[in-house]
Protein backbone atom coordinates (compact mmCIF):
# COMPACT_ATOMS: atom_id res chain seq x y z
CA UNK A 1 0.00 0.00 0.00
CA UNK A 2 1.29 3.46 -0.84
CA UNK A 3 2.12 5.79 1.68
CA UNK A 4 3.58 9.46 1.42
CA UNK A 5 7.25 9.87 1.47
CA UNK A 6 9.70 11.73 0.02
CA UNK A 7 12.04 9.32 -2.75
CA UNK A 8 14.90 11.95 -1.84
CA UNK A 9 17.02 9.39 -4.01
CA UNK A 10 14.77 10.47 -6.86
CA UNK A 11 15.95 14.11 -6.35
CA UNK A 12 19.33 12.94 -5.78
CA UNK A 13 19.70 11.13 -9.47
CA UNK A 14 17.69 13.34 -10.76
CA UNK A 15 20.09 16.83 -9.66
CA UNK A 16 23.74 14.85 -9.28
CA UNK A 17 24.21 15.69 -13.48
CA UNK A 18 23.74 19.41 -12.99
CA UNK A 19 25.82 21.67 -10.98
CA UNK A 20 22.91 24.38 -10.70
CA UNK A 21 20.26 23.69 -8.31
CA UNK A 22 17.01 25.30 -6.77
CA UNK A 23 15.38 25.02 -3.49
CA UNK A 24 11.74 24.73 -4.01
CA UNK A 25 8.50 23.71 -1.90
CA UNK A 26 5.40 22.23 -2.93
CA UNK A 27 2.09 22.56 -1.22
CA UNK A 28 -0.93 20.77 -2.59
CA UNK A 29 -4.35 22.83 -2.18
CA UNK A 30 -6.20 21.72 -4.61
CA UNK A 31 -9.94 20.83 -2.84
CA UNK A 32 -11.40 18.62 -6.08
CA UNK A 33 -12.27 15.34 -4.09
CA UNK A 34 -10.38 13.33 -7.42
CA UNK A 35 -6.99 15.72 -6.31
CA UNK A 36 -7.20 14.01 -2.41
CA UNK A 37 -4.47 12.25 -3.15
CA UNK A 38 -1.79 12.74 -5.91
CA UNK A 39 1.25 11.16 -7.41
CA UNK A 40 4.09 14.41 -8.48
CA UNK A 41 6.79 13.51 -11.00
CA UNK A 42 9.46 15.62 -11.57
CA UNK A 43 10.43 14.67 -15.77
CA UNK A 44 9.69 10.95 -15.78
CA UNK A 45 10.87 10.13 -11.66
CA UNK A 46 8.18 9.40 -9.13
CA UNK A 47 8.95 12.59 -6.58
CA UNK A 48 6.11 12.64 -4.25
CA UNK A 49 3.50 9.22 -3.53
CA UNK A 50 -0.05 9.73 -2.44
CA UNK A 51 0.49 13.83 -1.81
CA UNK A 52 -2.29 14.69 0.24
CA UNK A 53 -4.56 17.74 0.38
CA UNK A 54 -3.47 20.27 2.55
CA UNK A 55 0.16 18.79 2.85
CA UNK A 56 3.55 20.49 1.82
CA UNK A 57 6.69 19.23 0.99
CA UNK A 58 9.66 20.47 2.98
CA UNK A 59 12.59 22.82 0.60
CA UNK A 60 14.05 20.82 -1.60
CA UNK A 61 16.70 20.98 -4.40
CA UNK A 62 15.87 20.34 -7.97
CA UNK A 63 17.73 21.47 -10.79
CA UNK A 64 18.24 24.70 -12.10
CA UNK A 65 19.15 26.04 -15.53
CA UNK A 66 17.08 23.36 -17.26
CA UNK A 67 13.63 23.41 -18.36
CA UNK A 68 12.28 20.60 -16.32
CA UNK A 69 8.74 19.27 -16.12
CA UNK A 70 6.35 18.93 -12.76
CA UNK A 71 3.51 16.38 -13.01
CA UNK A 72 0.47 15.49 -11.15
CA UNK A 73 -1.27 12.13 -11.37
CA UNK A 74 -3.70 10.48 -9.83
CA UNK A 75 -2.22 8.43 -6.76
CA UNK A 76 -3.24 5.28 -8.71
CA UNK A 77 -0.44 6.50 -11.46
CA UNK A 78 2.16 3.87 -12.36
CA UNK A 79 4.07 6.58 -14.79
CA UNK A 80 4.19 9.67 -15.40
CA UNK A 81 2.39 9.58 -18.59
CA UNK A 82 -0.83 9.10 -16.35
CA UNK A 83 -0.34 13.04 -15.45
CA UNK A 84 -3.56 15.08 -15.64
CA UNK A 85 -1.04 18.30 -15.11
CA UNK A 86 2.38 19.33 -16.80
CA UNK A 87 4.04 22.39 -16.33
CA UNK A 88 7.40 22.74 -17.52
CA UNK A 89 9.23 25.38 -15.46
CA UNK A 90 13.06 26.61 -15.92
CA UNK A 91 14.07 27.53 -12.11
CA UNK A 92 16.85 29.81 -11.46
CA UNK A 93 20.32 28.51 -10.13
CA UNK A 94 20.04 29.44 -6.35
CA UNK A 95 16.69 30.53 -5.93
CA UNK A 96 14.13 29.54 -3.98
CA UNK A 97 10.48 28.55 -5.01
CA UNK A 98 6.94 27.67 -3.35
CA UNK A 99 4.33 25.59 -5.43
CA UNK A 100 1.26 25.62 -5.05
CA UNK A 101 -1.43 22.95 -6.36
CA UNK A 102 -4.59 24.57 -6.96
CA UNK A 103 -8.21 24.17 -8.57
CA UNK A 104 -10.16 21.54 -10.04
CA UNK A 105 -9.51 18.17 -11.96
CA UNK A 106 -12.79 16.90 -12.00
CA UNK A 107 -15.12 17.19 -15.25
CA UNK A 108 -18.15 18.39 -13.05
CA UNK A 109 -19.42 19.19 -9.75
CA UNK A 110 -17.78 22.07 -8.74
CA UNK A 111 -19.14 25.67 -9.43
CA UNK A 112 -16.76 27.78 -10.29
CA UNK A 113 -14.31 24.88 -11.79
CA UNK A 114 -11.03 26.75 -12.82
CA UNK A 115 -8.48 24.17 -14.14
CA UNK A 116 -5.74 22.78 -11.98
CA UNK A 117 -2.83 24.60 -11.98
CA UNK A 118 0.38 25.13 -10.40
CA UNK A 119 1.34 28.54 -8.78
CA UNK A 120 4.80 29.07 -8.74
CA UNK A 121 6.27 32.11 -6.38
CA UNK A 122 9.84 32.73 -7.03
CA UNK A 123 11.94 34.62 -3.97
CA UNK A 124 10.59 31.83 -1.64
CA UNK A 125 11.96 32.35 1.86
CA UNK A 126 13.20 29.33 4.43
CA UNK A 127 13.53 31.29 7.28
CA UNK A 128 12.65 35.42 8.06
CA UNK A 129 14.49 38.07 7.16
CA UNK A 130 14.94 39.56 10.71
CA UNK A 131 15.42 36.42 13.64
CA UNK A 132 12.70 38.87 15.32
CA UNK A 133 10.05 38.50 12.99
CA UNK A 134 7.89 36.00 11.54
CA UNK A 135 7.46 36.56 7.62
CA UNK A 136 4.29 35.43 5.87
CA UNK A 137 3.66 34.93 1.97
CA UNK A 138 -0.68 34.72 1.39
CA UNK A 139 -1.56 32.81 -1.04
CA UNK A 140 -5.84 32.74 -2.09
CA UNK A 141 -6.51 29.42 -3.28
CA UNK A 142 -9.90 29.35 -2.55
CA UNK A 143 -11.70 28.94 -6.25
CA UNK A 144 -15.07 29.96 -4.94
CA UNK A 145 -13.76 32.74 -3.05
CA UNK A 146 -13.99 36.65 -4.13
CA UNK A 147 -11.54 39.39 -4.66
CA UNK A 148 -10.60 40.24 -1.23
CA UNK A 149 -8.55 42.15 1.86
CA UNK A 150 -7.32 41.23 4.51
CA UNK A 151 -7.29 43.75 7.62
CA UNK A 152 -5.51 42.93 11.04
CA UNK A 153 -7.67 44.07 13.77
CA UNK A 154 -5.72 42.62 16.80
CA UNK A 155 -2.75 44.91 16.85
CA UNK A 156 -4.55 47.48 14.67
CA UNK A 157 -2.43 46.88 12.03
CA UNK A 158 -5.24 48.08 9.16
CA UNK A 159 -5.23 46.26 6.36
CA UNK A 160 -2.30 44.28 5.10
CA UNK A 161 -3.53 42.31 1.73
CA UNK A 162 -5.50 44.82 -0.78
CA UNK A 163 -7.31 43.09 -3.22
CA UNK A 164 -5.89 39.47 -3.57
CA UNK A 165 -7.61 37.40 -6.39
CA UNK A 166 -7.79 33.25 -6.68
CA UNK A 167 -4.11 31.89 -7.56
CA UNK A 168 -2.17 35.33 -6.91
CA UNK A 169 0.40 35.20 -4.38
CA UNK A 170 0.45 38.26 -2.13
CA UNK A 171 4.66 39.09 -1.40
CA UNK A 172 6.27 38.40 1.96
CA UNK A 173 4.77 40.18 5.09
CA UNK A 174 7.48 40.85 7.76
CA UNK A 175 5.37 41.01 10.68
CA UNK A 176 6.55 41.12 14.23
CA UNK A 177 5.91 38.08 16.35
CA UNK A 178 2.82 38.73 17.60
CA UNK A 179 -0.79 36.82 18.03
CA UNK A 180 -3.19 38.74 15.46
CA UNK A 181 -6.74 38.78 14.05
CA UNK A 182 -7.16 38.60 10.27
CA UNK A 183 -10.65 39.89 8.96
CA UNK A 184 -11.09 39.15 5.28
CA UNK A 185 -13.80 41.07 3.29
CA UNK A 186 -14.48 41.49 -0.20
CA UNK A 187 -12.60 44.21 -1.85
CA UNK A 188 -15.15 46.92 -1.31
CA UNK A 189 -14.48 46.48 2.13
CA UNK A 190 -17.76 46.30 3.57
CA UNK A 191 -18.85 42.60 3.16
CA UNK A 192 -17.82 40.74 5.94
CA UNK A 193 -15.64 37.43 4.55
CA UNK A 194 -14.68 35.52 7.42
CA UNK A 195 -12.32 36.25 10.15
CA UNK A 196 -9.30 33.97 12.04
CA UNK A 197 -7.04 34.04 14.80
CA UNK A 198 -3.14 33.64 13.99
CA UNK A 199 -1.41 33.49 16.95
CA UNK A 200 2.28 33.59 15.78
CA UNK A 201 3.95 33.93 18.75
CA UNK A 202 1.44 31.53 20.52
CA UNK A 203 2.68 28.81 17.95
CA UNK A 204 6.47 30.34 18.59
CA UNK A 205 6.81 31.32 14.86
CA UNK A 206 9.52 33.95 15.46
CA UNK A 207 12.26 33.52 12.65
CA UNK A 208 10.30 31.58 10.99
CA UNK A 209 9.12 32.20 6.96
CA UNK A 210 5.63 30.47 6.62
CA UNK A 211 2.46 30.46 3.62
CA UNK A 212 -0.74 31.42 4.59
CA UNK A 213 -3.41 29.55 1.90
CA UNK A 214 -6.89 30.12 1.29
CA UNK A 215 -8.36 27.26 0.68
CA UNK A 216 -11.10 25.02 0.18
CA UNK A 217 -15.27 26.41 -0.43
CA UNK A 218 -16.99 29.46 0.67
CA UNK A 219 -20.12 26.97 -0.85
CA UNK A 220 -19.24 23.21 -0.19
CA UNK A 221 -22.84 22.85 -1.53
CA UNK A 222 -22.02 23.88 -4.92
CA UNK A 223 -18.66 21.93 -4.73
CA UNK A 224 -19.14 18.38 -4.12
CA UNK A 225 -19.52 19.08 -0.39
CA UNK A 226 -16.05 19.29 -0.51
CA UNK A 227 -13.66 21.02 2.54
CA UNK A 228 -15.38 24.23 4.30
CA UNK A 229 -13.43 27.24 3.28
CA UNK A 230 -10.44 28.07 5.90
CA UNK A 231 -6.91 29.97 6.17
CA UNK A 232 -3.86 26.93 6.53
CA UNK A 233 -0.49 27.31 7.44
CA UNK A 234 2.40 25.91 5.47
CA UNK A 235 5.74 25.31 7.35
CA UNK A 236 8.96 25.63 6.12
CA UNK A 237 9.65 22.34 7.14
CA UNK A 238 6.52 20.81 5.28
CA UNK A 239 4.51 18.45 6.78
CA UNK A 240 0.55 18.78 7.18
CA UNK A 241 -1.04 22.38 7.21
CA UNK A 242 -2.24 23.63 10.34
CA UNK A 243 -5.91 25.26 10.31
CA UNK A 244 -6.04 29.11 11.76
CA UNK A 245 -8.40 29.43 13.95
CA UNK A 246 -11.74 31.14 13.40
CA UNK A 247 -12.35 34.44 15.10
CA UNK A 248 -15.27 36.70 15.87
CA UNK A 249 -15.70 38.40 12.54
CA UNK A 250 -15.77 42.49 12.56
CA UNK A 251 -15.16 42.34 16.93
CA UNK A 252 -12.77 40.97 19.06
CA UNK A 253 -14.38 38.90 22.19
CA UNK A 254 -12.74 40.81 25.37
CA UNK A 255 -13.85 38.15 27.53
CA UNK A 256 -12.38 35.20 25.68
CA UNK A 257 -9.09 37.23 25.01
CA UNK A 258 -8.77 37.03 29.38
CA UNK A 259 -8.82 33.49 29.67
CA UNK A 260 -5.69 31.52 30.07
CA UNK A 261 -4.83 27.82 31.61
CA UNK A 262 -2.99 26.18 34.25
CA UNK A 263 -0.46 24.41 34.88
CA UNK A 264 1.91 25.07 31.78
CA UNK A 265 3.49 23.02 31.35
CA UNK A 266 0.92 20.10 32.69
CA UNK A 267 0.80 16.63 33.47
CA UNK A 268 -2.62 14.85 33.86
CA UNK A 269 -4.66 17.98 33.55
CA UNK A 270 -5.65 22.19 32.63
CA UNK A 271 -7.58 24.61 34.38
CA UNK A 272 -9.76 27.28 32.31
CA UNK A 273 -9.17 30.54 34.70
CA UNK A 274 -11.04 33.91 33.61
CA UNK A 275 -14.79 34.34 33.30
CA UNK A 276 -16.73 32.05 31.41
CA UNK A 277 -20.19 32.92 30.30
CA UNK A 278 -22.26 29.90 28.65
CA UNK A 279 -20.34 26.90 27.11
CA UNK A 280 -17.40 26.46 25.40
CA UNK A 281 -15.94 24.36 23.05
CA UNK A 282 -12.12 23.51 23.69
CA UNK A 283 -9.73 21.25 21.10
CA UNK A 284 -6.44 20.27 21.41
CA UNK A 285 -4.39 20.36 18.41
CA UNK A 286 -0.71 18.75 17.78
CA UNK A 287 1.80 20.70 15.93
CA UNK A 288 0.87 18.41 12.67
CA UNK A 289 -2.48 19.98 13.01
CA UNK A 290 -4.39 16.82 13.92
CA UNK A 291 -7.64 17.36 16.33
CA UNK A 292 -6.91 14.87 19.67
CA UNK A 293 -9.65 16.15 21.54
CA UNK A 294 -12.81 17.91 21.30
CA UNK A 295 -14.95 19.06 24.37
CA UNK A 296 -17.56 21.24 25.93
CA UNK A 297 -16.66 23.66 29.09
CA UNK A 298 -18.46 25.76 31.34
CA UNK A 299 -18.04 27.78 34.33
CA UNK A 300 -18.36 24.45 36.43
CA UNK A 301 -16.56 22.04 34.36
CA UNK A 302 -13.19 24.24 34.01
CA UNK A 303 -10.69 21.37 33.72
CA UNK A 304 -9.42 19.38 30.63
CA UNK A 305 -7.95 16.10 30.99
CA UNK A 306 -4.49 15.88 29.35
CA UNK A 307 -3.07 12.26 30.92
CA UNK A 308 -3.35 10.27 27.78
CA UNK A 309 -1.22 13.21 25.79
CA UNK A 310 2.65 12.35 24.92
CA UNK A 311 4.99 14.82 26.34
CA UNK A 312 5.25 17.86 23.55
CA UNK A 313 4.12 20.92 22.64
CA UNK A 314 0.03 21.72 21.89
CA UNK A 315 -2.49 24.18 21.24
CA UNK A 316 -5.48 24.29 22.88
CA UNK A 317 -8.08 26.24 20.58
CA UNK A 318 -11.29 27.80 23.02
CA UNK A 319 -13.94 29.22 20.90
CA UNK A 320 -17.14 30.98 22.18
CA UNK A 321 -20.86 30.47 21.43
CA UNK A 322 -20.61 33.75 19.05
CA UNK A 323 -17.99 31.98 16.99
CA UNK A 324 -14.39 33.75 18.80
CA UNK A 325 -11.92 31.87 19.70
CA UNK A 326 -8.53 31.55 21.62
CA UNK A 327 -5.75 29.72 21.23
CA UNK A 328 -3.17 29.03 24.29
CA UNK A 329 0.00 26.81 23.22
CA UNK A 330 0.79 24.83 26.20
CA UNK A 331 3.42 21.89 26.95
CA UNK A 332 2.57 17.92 28.40
CA UNK A 333 5.50 16.82 30.70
Amino acid sequence: MKKLLFIFIVFFTTTVAFSQTARVQVIHNSADALASEVDVYVNSDLAIDDFAFRTATPFIDLPAGVSIDLSIAPSSSTDVGDAVLTVPVTLAENETYVVVADGIISPTGYNPSPAASLQVYAMGREMASNGSNTDVLVHHGATDAPTVDVVESGVGAGVIVDDISYSEFQGYLELPTADYVLQIQDASGTVGVAAYGAPLSTLALEGQALVVLASGFLDPSQNSNGPEFGLWVALASGGALIPLPPATLGVEDQTLSQLSVYPNPTADRLTLFGEIEGDYSVSIIDVNGRVLLENKISDANRKIRTSNLDSGIYLLTITSDANASKTIRFVKQ
